[in-house]
């Protein structure tokens, strides 16, 4: 609710890395690891921001901020992609409050193996 991200291994109840107001203090929504490229994964706050996270680029900040241009509020988010496909195909798609779905496909740099 305050915008932190942890990340745990499962062998142990304290993080191996913690991210301190990520959001600038907005509640995270939605996390999902990306499916073709495991050290990414997005964030989604409850002002429609999308954070873009690479672990292998930077460790300590997201790697890119996208708002999510919209008179609605996104109330959720998951990512649509094939793991065992090479082709960088990587697509979130975005709930809003009306029920509208909107997809969106992600750089190929975020998105490729």
């Amino acid at each position: 609710s305050d915008g932190s991200i942890r990340l745990h291994q499962m062998t142990s109840e304290y993080p191996l890395m913690q991210w301190n107001d990520s959001t600038n203090g907005q509640p995270v929504i939605a996390l999902q690891w990306a499916l073709t490229r495991p050290a990414v994964f997005f964030v989604l706050d409850a002002s429609s921001n999308i954070y873009i996270w690479d672990l292998l680029e930077n460790d300590l900040l997201p790697v890119a901020k996208q708002t999510v241009p919209s008179s609605e509020n996104v109330v959720t988010m998951t990512l649509l992609g094939e793991p065992e496909k090479t082709n960088g195909l990587l697509g979130i798609a975005l709930a809003k409050e009306s029920g509208q779905i909107d997809i969106q496909y992600v750089k190929k740099k975020w998105a490729l193996p």
